[in-house]
Protein backbone atom coordinates (compact mmCIF):
# COMPACT_ATOMS: atom_id res chain seq x y z
CA UNK A 1 0.00 0.00 0.00
CA UNK A 2 3.11 2.21 1.01
CA UNK A 3 4.64 1.53 -1.98
CA UNK A 4 1.56 2.55 -4.46
CA UNK A 5 0.71 5.39 -2.63
CA UNK A 6 5.07 6.73 -3.57
CA UNK A 7 4.25 6.16 -6.89
CA UNK A 8 1.93 8.26 -7.00
CA UNK A 9 3.46 10.58 -5.08
CA UNK A 10 6.35 10.75 -7.59
CA UNK A 11 4.11 10.57 -10.86
CA UNK A 12 2.17 14.03 -8.80
CA UNK A 13 5.72 15.41 -8.10
CA UNK A 14 6.74 14.62 -11.95
CA UNK A 15 3.72 15.90 -13.51
CA UNK A 16 3.57 19.14 -11.61
CA UNK A 17 7.11 19.56 -12.68
CA UNK A 18 6.47 19.31 -16.34
CA UNK A 19 4.31 22.16 -15.85
CA UNK A 20 7.42 24.14 -15.15
CA UNK A 21 9.14 22.98 -18.03
CA UNK A 22 6.47 23.64 -20.82
CA UNK A 23 6.80 26.67 -23.16
CA UNK A 24 3.95 28.66 -22.47
CA UNK A 25 2.90 32.41 -22.96
CA UNK A 26 -0.32 34.41 -22.66
CA UNK A 27 -2.28 34.92 -25.84
CA UNK A 28 -4.82 36.87 -25.07
CA UNK A 29 -7.86 37.64 -22.82
CA UNK A 30 -11.01 37.06 -23.91
CA UNK A 31 -14.16 40.31 -23.14
CA UNK A 32 -17.07 40.87 -24.32
CA UNK A 33 -18.07 44.62 -25.24
CA UNK A 34 -21.30 46.52 -26.21
CA UNK A 35 -19.99 47.86 -29.97
CA UNK A 36 -17.57 46.25 -31.88
CA UNK A 37 -16.79 49.03 -33.99
CA UNK A 38 -17.32 51.60 -31.54
CA UNK A 39 -13.99 49.77 -29.79
CA UNK A 40 -11.72 48.76 -32.43
CA UNK A 41 -12.15 52.77 -33.21
CA UNK A 42 -11.07 53.48 -29.54
CA UNK A 43 -8.74 50.85 -29.30
CA UNK A 44 -6.47 51.92 -32.90
CA UNK A 45 -7.31 55.64 -32.56
CA UNK A 46 -6.51 56.32 -28.73
CA UNK A 47 -4.17 53.60 -27.96
CA UNK A 48 -2.52 52.86 -31.30
CA UNK A 49 -3.28 49.21 -31.42
CA UNK A 50 -3.38 47.20 -34.69
CA UNK A 51 -6.78 45.66 -36.03
CA UNK A 52 -5.00 42.32 -36.31
CA UNK A 53 -8.25 40.21 -37.18
CA UNK A 54 -12.14 39.85 -37.51
CA UNK A 55 -14.58 37.70 -38.10
CA UNK A 56 -18.35 37.23 -38.12
CA UNK A 57 -20.02 34.20 -36.84
CA UNK A 58 -23.61 34.62 -37.78
CA UNK A 59 -24.78 30.82 -37.00
CA UNK A 60 -23.65 31.66 -33.41
CA UNK A 61 -24.55 35.03 -33.47
CA UNK A 62 -21.53 36.90 -32.28
CA UNK A 63 -18.16 38.44 -34.23
CA UNK A 64 -15.24 39.38 -32.55
CA UNK A 65 -12.02 41.46 -33.45
CA UNK A 66 -8.71 40.83 -32.29
CA UNK A 67 -6.20 44.02 -31.37
CA UNK A 68 -2.52 44.19 -30.00
CA UNK A 69 0.99 45.93 -31.11
CA UNK A 70 1.68 43.10 -32.86
CA UNK A 71 1.38 40.12 -34.21
CA UNK A 72 -0.23 37.34 -32.72
CA UNK A 73 1.88 34.63 -32.88
CA UNK A 74 4.32 37.00 -30.69
CA UNK A 75 2.66 39.16 -28.97
CA UNK A 76 -0.45 39.19 -26.46
CA UNK A 77 -3.49 40.35 -27.69
CA UNK A 78 -7.13 41.25 -26.58
CA UNK A 79 -9.99 39.48 -28.60
CA UNK A 80 -13.42 41.33 -28.01
CA UNK A 81 -16.53 39.97 -28.71
CA UNK A 82 -19.46 41.27 -29.74
CA UNK A 83 -22.62 39.08 -29.04
CA UNK A 84 -25.95 40.30 -31.97
CA UNK A 85 -28.27 42.60 -29.96
CA UNK A 86 -26.19 42.72 -26.46
CA UNK A 87 -25.01 46.82 -26.18
CA UNK A 88 -23.94 46.53 -22.16
CA UNK A 89 -22.30 44.28 -19.74
CA UNK A 90 -21.59 44.12 -16.25
CA UNK A 91 -17.77 44.48 -15.55
CA UNK A 92 -18.29 43.28 -11.57
CA UNK A 93 -15.85 43.98 -9.06
CA UNK A 94 -13.63 41.67 -9.20
CA UNK A 95 -11.78 42.49 -12.73
CA UNK A 96 -9.41 45.33 -12.68
CA UNK A 97 -7.82 46.79 -15.20
CA UNK A 98 -5.63 45.76 -18.16
CA UNK A 99 -2.50 47.86 -18.50
CA UNK A 100 -0.23 49.31 -21.23
CA UNK A 101 3.30 50.42 -21.25
CA UNK A 102 3.99 53.60 -23.24
CA UNK A 103 7.62 55.75 -23.03
CA UNK A 104 5.60 59.31 -22.83
CA UNK A 105 2.25 58.74 -20.58
CA UNK A 106 1.52 62.57 -20.75
CA UNK A 107 1.59 62.13 -24.81
CA UNK A 108 -0.40 59.33 -24.94
CA UNK A 109 -3.00 60.54 -21.91
CA UNK A 110 -3.17 63.52 -24.30
CA UNK A 111 -3.97 61.66 -27.39
CA UNK A 112 -7.03 60.06 -25.56
CA UNK A 113 -7.83 63.17 -25.13
CA UNK A 114 -7.96 64.51 -28.46
CA UNK A 115 -9.94 61.74 -29.67
CA UNK A 116 -12.92 61.93 -26.48
CA UNK A 117 -11.21 59.43 -24.54
CA UNK A 118 -11.92 59.55 -21.09
CA UNK A 119 -9.00 60.03 -18.26
CA UNK A 120 -9.99 58.25 -14.90
CA UNK A 121 -6.54 59.56 -13.30
CA UNK A 122 -4.77 62.22 -14.43
CA UNK A 123 -0.56 60.96 -15.12
CA UNK A 124 1.91 61.47 -12.35
CA UNK A 125 3.73 59.13 -10.00
CA UNK A 126 2.21 56.64 -7.91
CA UNK A 127 1.47 57.35 -4.38
CA UNK A 128 4.61 56.53 -2.62
CA UNK A 129 6.77 56.18 -5.56
CA UNK A 130 8.44 57.24 -8.58
CA UNK A 131 7.08 55.59 -11.58
CA UNK A 132 4.40 57.53 -13.39
CA UNK A 133 0.62 56.27 -14.34
CA UNK A 134 -2.60 57.61 -15.62
CA UNK A 135 -5.63 55.65 -16.41
CA UNK A 136 -7.66 55.92 -19.17
CA UNK A 137 -11.72 54.36 -19.94
CA UNK A 138 -12.93 52.77 -22.85
CA UNK A 139 -16.73 53.15 -24.17
CA UNK A 140 -17.46 49.88 -22.09
CA UNK A 141 -15.94 50.77 -18.72
CA UNK A 142 -12.73 48.49 -18.76
CA UNK A 143 -10.17 50.79 -16.77
CA UNK A 144 -6.92 50.68 -18.88
CA UNK A 145 -3.84 51.22 -16.36
CA UNK A 146 -0.88 53.64 -18.80
CA UNK A 147 2.22 52.88 -17.14
CA UNK A 148 5.79 54.99 -18.11
CA UNK A 149 8.84 52.63 -19.30
CA UNK A 150 11.12 52.65 -21.87
CA UNK A 151 11.05 50.55 -24.89
CA UNK A 152 8.97 47.52 -24.60
CA UNK A 153 9.10 44.32 -26.50
CA UNK A 154 5.21 44.52 -25.53
CA UNK A 155 3.17 46.99 -24.53
CA UNK A 156 0.06 45.38 -23.75
CA UNK A 157 1.66 44.34 -19.87
CA UNK A 158 -0.72 43.48 -17.67
CA UNK A 159 -4.15 41.95 -16.50
CA UNK A 160 -5.07 42.59 -13.12
CA UNK A 161 -7.38 40.68 -10.89
CA UNK A 162 -9.14 41.18 -7.46
CA UNK A 163 -8.48 37.65 -5.23
CA UNK A 164 -9.79 36.89 -1.86
CA UNK A 165 -6.36 34.83 -0.77
CA UNK A 166 -3.36 36.40 -2.13
CA UNK A 167 -1.16 33.06 -1.09
CA UNK A 168 -3.32 30.84 -2.42
CA UNK A 169 -3.92 32.19 -5.89
CA UNK A 170 0.49 32.59 -5.47
CA UNK A 171 0.18 28.82 -5.21
CA UNK A 172 -2.55 28.06 -7.72
CA UNK A 173 -0.80 30.28 -10.94
CA UNK A 174 2.73 28.51 -10.26
CA UNK A 175 1.65 24.88 -9.76
CA UNK A 176 -1.59 25.01 -12.46
CA UNK A 177 0.15 27.23 -15.29
CA UNK A 178 3.67 27.08 -14.39
CA UNK A 179 4.07 31.03 -13.48
CA UNK A 180 6.73 32.47 -12.12
CA UNK A 181 5.94 34.84 -9.09
CA UNK A 182 7.99 37.66 -9.71
CA UNK A 183 7.37 39.99 -7.22
CA UNK A 184 4.96 40.88 -4.52
CA UNK A 185 4.28 44.22 -2.69
CA UNK A 186 2.04 45.19 0.53
CA UNK A 187 0.44 48.74 0.80
CA UNK A 188 -0.31 48.66 4.32
CA UNK A 189 -1.05 52.35 3.98
CA UNK A 190 -4.09 51.50 1.70
CA UNK A 191 -4.82 48.01 2.61
CA UNK A 192 -3.92 45.85 -0.54
CA UNK A 193 -0.91 43.40 -1.56
CA UNK A 194 -0.55 42.47 -5.15
CA UNK A 195 1.77 39.80 -6.74
CA UNK A 196 2.80 39.88 -10.49
CA UNK A 197 2.58 36.37 -11.75
CA UNK A 198 4.24 35.95 -15.65
CA UNK A 199 6.29 33.76 -17.67
CA UNK A 200 9.39 36.25 -18.12
CA UNK A 201 10.39 39.42 -16.52
CA UNK A 202 7.68 41.86 -16.00
CA UNK A 203 9.03 44.59 -18.19
CA UNK A 204 9.38 42.04 -21.27
CA UNK A 205 6.09 40.39 -21.31
CA UNK A 206 1.81 40.27 -20.17
CA UNK A 207 1.98 39.66 -16.46
CA UNK A 208 -0.82 38.63 -13.80
CA UNK A 209 -1.12 40.75 -11.33
CA UNK A 210 -3.07 39.51 -8.29
CA UNK A 211 -4.61 42.28 -5.82
CA UNK A 212 -6.02 41.36 -2.38
CA UNK A 213 -7.48 44.21 -0.79
CA UNK A 214 -7.35 43.38 3.22
CA UNK A 215 -10.54 41.55 4.35
CA UNK A 216 -12.18 41.25 1.06
CA UNK A 217 -12.26 37.28 0.23
CA UNK A 218 -15.37 37.73 -2.75
CA UNK A 219 -15.75 39.91 -5.66
CA UNK A 220 -18.24 40.35 -8.17
CA UNK A 221 -17.43 38.58 -11.95
CA UNK A 222 -20.37 40.63 -13.52
CA UNK A 223 -20.37 39.01 -17.39
CA UNK A 224 -17.90 41.43 -19.24
CA UNK A 225 -14.44 39.80 -19.01
CA UNK A 226 -14.61 36.20 -19.66
CA UNK A 227 -10.80 34.91 -19.36
CA UNK A 228 -7.13 34.72 -20.34
CA UNK A 229 -6.01 32.02 -22.92
CA UNK A 230 -2.63 30.79 -22.55
CA UNK A 231 -0.49 28.54 -24.98
CA UNK A 232 1.36 24.78 -23.93
CA UNK A 233 2.56 21.82 -26.00
CA UNK A 234 0.31 19.42 -24.47
CA UNK A 235 -3.11 20.41 -23.24
CA UNK A 236 -3.61 16.58 -22.02
CA UNK A 237 -0.83 16.76 -19.64
CA UNK A 238 -1.74 20.28 -18.42
CA UNK A 239 -5.33 19.05 -17.51
CA UNK A 240 -3.03 16.67 -15.43
CA UNK A 241 -1.64 19.20 -13.84
CA UNK A 242 -4.60 21.35 -13.32
CA UNK A 243 -6.78 18.47 -11.67
CA UNK A 244 -3.84 17.76 -9.44
CA UNK A 245 -3.93 21.51 -8.12
CA UNK A 246 -7.44 22.27 -7.98
CA UNK A 247 -7.97 19.32 -5.45
CA UNK A 248 -5.15 21.14 -3.28
CA UNK A 249 -6.08 24.53 -3.73
CA UNK A 250 -9.62 24.89 -5.00
CA UNK A 251 -11.39 25.81 -8.42
CA UNK A 252 -12.44 23.18 -11.36
CA UNK A 253 -11.55 22.23 -14.72
CA UNK A 254 -14.85 23.19 -16.82
CA UNK A 255 -13.80 21.53 -20.20
CA UNK A 256 -12.03 18.25 -20.42
CA UNK A 257 -9.28 18.56 -23.06
CA UNK A 258 -9.54 17.81 -26.43
CA UNK A 259 -10.32 19.29 -30.06
CA UNK A 260 -12.76 21.93 -30.52
CA UNK A 261 -15.35 21.34 -32.79
CA UNK A 262 -15.18 22.43 -36.50
CA UNK A 263 -11.35 24.10 -35.61
CA UNK A 264 -10.03 21.16 -34.22
CA UNK A 265 -7.65 23.49 -31.80
CA UNK A 266 -7.22 21.42 -28.66
CA UNK A 267 -7.99 23.33 -25.69
CA UNK A 268 -8.84 22.91 -21.87
CA UNK A 269 -10.20 24.79 -19.52
CA UNK A 270 -10.59 26.02 -15.63
CA UNK A 271 -11.79 28.29 -12.91
CA UNK A 272 -9.02 29.71 -10.68
CA UNK A 273 -10.00 28.97 -6.74
CA UNK A 274 -11.65 32.45 -7.00
CA UNK A 275 -13.49 31.73 -10.09
CA UNK A 276 -11.55 33.36 -12.65
CA UNK A 277 -11.26 31.42 -15.93
CA UNK A 278 -8.23 30.29 -17.83
CA UNK A 279 -8.04 28.38 -20.98
CA UNK A 280 -4.86 25.95 -22.38
CA UNK A 281 -4.73 26.44 -26.02
CA UNK A 282 -2.63 23.61 -27.85
CA UNK A 283 0.27 26.37 -29.30
CA UNK A 284 1.13 24.32 -32.50
CA UNK A 285 -2.86 24.35 -32.84
CA UNK A 286 -3.04 27.85 -32.52
CA UNK A 287 -0.69 28.68 -35.18
CA UNK A 288 -1.97 26.56 -37.57
CA UNK A 289 -5.53 28.56 -36.69
CA UNK A 290 -3.62 31.69 -37.53
CA UNK A 291 -2.38 30.61 -40.82
CA UNK A 292 -6.19 29.49 -42.14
Amino acid sequence: MASGMEAETVASENILEWAQKDKRRFLHAVYRVGDLDRTIKFYTECFGMQLLRKRDIPEEKYSNAFLGFGPEDSHFVVELTYNYGVDKYDIGTGFGHFAIATEDVYKLVENIREKGGKITREPGPVKGGTTVIAFAQDPDGYLFELIQRGPTPEPLCQVMLRVGDLERSIKFYEKACGMKFLRKKDVPQYKYSIAMMGYADEYETTVLELTYNYGVTEYTKGNAYAQVAISTEDVYRSAEVVDLVTKELGGKITRQPGPIPGINTKITSFLDPDGWKVVLVDHSDFLKELEA
